[in-house]
């Protein structure tokens, strides 16, 4: 499937968002035409149990824990996932950042 687009989907704690969201547009996510920092955000409940050996933002090695989290989502092309990834990689302060790359069919072309 060809595709010029995809979604990225982050989910960060919401003191974090600003910084995500500005270093992916830094990466060349979030622009539409003449628009940069195009982004939405959902407030969403995650849960989550860090295991031996990890070094938790919040919460407590064997305990489950439940914290308000945004999902974070901006249009990217395709060609630059990969500084994309990266560039969350550095602004988030998770230690294993939820991170979903979807294609996008833009184009009626694209939906047959």
């Amino acid at each position: 499937m060809d595709y010029s687009y995809v979604k990225i989907e982050v989910y960060c704690p919401p003191e974090a968002a600003l910084a995500v969201r500005d270093a992916l547009n830094d990466a060349g996510a979030g622009h539409i035409g003449k628009y940069d920092h195009c982004a939405s955000a959902v407030e969403v409940t995650g849960w989550w149990r860090p295991l031996e050996g990890a070094r938790p933002y919040e919460g407590h090695t064997g305990a489950i824990s439940e914290a308000r989290e945004l999902k974070l989502e901006m249009r990217c092309p395709a060609s630059r996932i990969a500084a994309a990834v990266a560039a969350i990689r550095q602004a988030h302060p998770y230690e294993e950042p939820v991170i979903n790359i979807i294609p996008l069919l833009d184009t009626p072309s694209a939906l047959g």
